[in-house]
C-alpha cells in the first residue's frame, strides 16, 4: 500500500519548512520530496522519485500544514472502571478526530495503574480497539494513596511511560523524595500534580473577587505554587525528570523559569483552557468551567501565555477529563472537576499562533516534538520513521457543538465558540484514522 500526501507545507520545527510531498508505504515515510519551484529547479530535489512509484491513495494536501503527529501528554480515558464517561475506543476516537497520533493515558481509573496487569490490560484494549497510540502513565503510588510506592521496574517493563498520581498530589515529601530517585533509576519522568490538599479544600473555584460575589469557597494560587516549589527543590536533590502538570498560576510559571535557568531537569505544560480563559467563565455557575486547578485570574493567564512565549512551558496538553451529565449538571459545589479538550485543542493552541504570542512553529514543538521528546519518542517527518502524520487546515471556520463529539464527554466551557484551523487527517501508522479534508 502506496499513499502520497501531496504539495502541503511539511512544518518539522527545526527540521522541515516547506512544501513538500510526502511517500508513504507499509506504515513507513519512505520518501520527503522537496516541489520544483517554479523556475523548474528545486533546492534539494526534484520530484524524479515520485515517476518510480504508482501510489494507491493520494492524499492532497495543498493549502494545508502537514506535521509530524501531536501528542497530548495529559488524557483521562476512564477506561478501565469508569466506561460510562469514556473508552479507550471512544478517547482514542476523540483523539485522532483532534489531531493527535498518541496519547498518555493517566493512572486514576478503577482500579488505578498501579500494577503490571492493569497497564497491560490499557495496552491491550488500546490494541484491539483504540484509534491512535495509548502510552501508560502508571501511578507513584499504591492506589494513589500517598502511602507506599509502586513497583516502578515492573510497570516500565510493561509498557509505562511515566509516573504520575494525577489528580491527587504527593503530599508526603519523604514518599515523593523516593518516588524521584527510583523512577530516575528506571529513567522514568515523574509528572507531578502540584496541590497542597490542605490549602485546596473545600474549595471549588479559584479564590478571589469572583468567589466572593458567587459566594463560593476560594483556592488560592498558593495552593499550586508552594507544591511546585517543593517538588522543584526534590528534583534538584535526586536528578529526575520532573514534569509539572496543568500549570495555572504565575508564581509557578516563575518557579518553573528559574529552575530552568539553573539547569535543572524540569519542564511543564498548561492546557488550552488556562491560557484562554479566566474565572469570569464559572459566573452563572456554570459547571463546565469547574475544574482542577480552576481556572485564575487574568493576570494569571497572561503569565501563562508568557510562558508559553518564552518557552518556560514546554507543552501543551488537553487534560482531557471526561464527565457525564450526572457529575456536571449539579449544584457548582457538588459537580465533577474537569472538561473535554481533545477535539478543540488545535483550533484554541492556534488562537495564540494568529494572536502572535507564538509561532505556528512553535505550536508544533510544543504540541508534538516537545511531547515526544519528554518521553523518549521519535517523531519527525523523515525517510524511514513511522507515518505518524496530522493534517491541519488553518483556514476552516467552524462553531464549536460538543453533540457531534467523538469522546462520550459533553463538559466543555468552549460550546459555541466560533473557531479558525482544525485537524482534517491523522494518520497513524500509515494508516488513515480521521479524515475530514475537504476533496473538490
Amino acid at each position: 500500500m502506496l499513499t502520497l500526501i501531496k504539495g502541503g507545507r511539511v512544518l518539522d520545527p527545526g527540521k522541515i519548512d516547506g512544501i513538500k510531498d510526502i511517500l508513504v508505504k507499509d506504515g513507513i515515510i519512505i520518501e520527503v520530496i522537496t516541489r520544483a519551484l517554479s523556475s523548474g529547479k528545486s533546492k534539494k530535489k526534484s520530484p524524479e522519485p515520485l515517476k518510480k512509484y504508482k501510489a494507491d491513495t493520494i492524499i492532497d494536501a495543498s493549502g494545508k500544514i502537514v506535521v509530524p503527529g501531536l501528542i497530548d501528554m495529559h488524557v483521562h480515558l476512564r477506561e478501565p472502571g469508569q466506561e460510562y464517561k469514556e473508552t479507550i475506543e471512544t478517547g482514542t476516537l476523540a483523539a485522532a478526530a483532534g489531531g493527535f497520533t498518541g496519547i498518555c493515558a493517566m493512572p486514576n481509573t478503577i482500579p488505578v495503574n498501579d500494577s503490571r496487569q492493569v497497564t497491560e490490560y490499557i495496552l491491550n484494549r488500546a490494541k484491539e480497539a483504540g484509534k491512535v497510540n495509548v502510552y501508560p502513565v502508571a501511578a507513584i503510588s499504591m492506589g494513589l494513596k500517598g502511602e507506599s510506592l509502586c513497583e516502578y521496574g515492573d510497570l516500565k517493563e510493561a509498557g509505562a511511560v511515566a509516573l504520575s498520581d494525577d489528580g491527587k498530589p504527593v503530599s508526603n515529601s519523604r514518599l515523593m523524595r523516593r518516588a524521584m530517585e527510583y523512577a530516575k533509576g528506571f529513567g522514568l519522568p515523574v509528572i507531578s500534580h502540584c496541590e497542597v490538599s490542605e490549602l485546596s479544600a473545600g474549595g471549588v473555584m479559584n479564590e478571589g473577587i469572583v468567589a466572593t460575589r458567587m459566594g463560593l469557597a476560594g483556592i488560592p494560587n498558593e495552593a499550586e505554587s508552594i507544591m511546585v516549589a517543593r517538588d522543584i527543590a526534590l528534583c534538584e536533590l535526586t536528578g529526575v525528570h520532573l514534569h509539572i502538570a496543568h500549570v495555572s498560576t504565575s508564581q509557578s510559571v516563575n518557579a518553573i523559569r528559574e529552575a530552568k535557568r539553573k539547569g535543572l531537569p524540569v519542564t511543564a505544560e498548561t492546557a488550552p483552557h488556562y491560557f484562554t480563559l479566566t474565572e469570569e467563565a464559572v459566573s452563572g455557575y456554570n459547571t463546565n468551567a469547574k475544574m482542577s486547578p480552576p481556572l485564575r485570574s487574568a493576570f494569571d493567564r497572561d503569565a501563562v501565555r508568557e510562558g508559553l512565549a518564552d518557552g518556560t512551558i514546554d507543552v501543551i496538553a488537553t487534560d482531557h477529563a471526561p464527565h457525564s451529565s450526572l457529575e456536571k449538571d449539579v449544584e457548582f459545589d457538588l459537580a465533577a472537576n474537569g472538561i473535554v479538550g481533545l477535539e478543540t485543542s488545535v483550533s484554541i493552541g492556534l488562537m495564540l499562533v494568529e494572536e502572535g504570542i507564538i509561532t505556528l512553529s512553535g505550536l508544533i514543538e510544543k504540541m508534538s516534538c516537545n511531547p515526544a521528546r519528554i518521553l523518549g519518542l521519535e517523531r519527525s517527518i523523515k525517510k524511514g520513521n513511522a507515518a505518524d502524520i496530522t493534517i491541519i487546515d488553518p483556514g476552516v471556520v467552524y462553531t464549536v457543538d460538543s453533540s457531534s463529539f467523538c469522546s462520550l464527554g459533553r463538559n466543555t466551557p468552549f460550546e459555541g465558540w466560533k473557531m479558525k484551523g482544525k485537524a482534517v487527517l491523522t494518520m497513524v501508522g500509515g494508516k488513515v484514522v480521521f479524515d475530514n479534508l475537504i476533496r473538490l
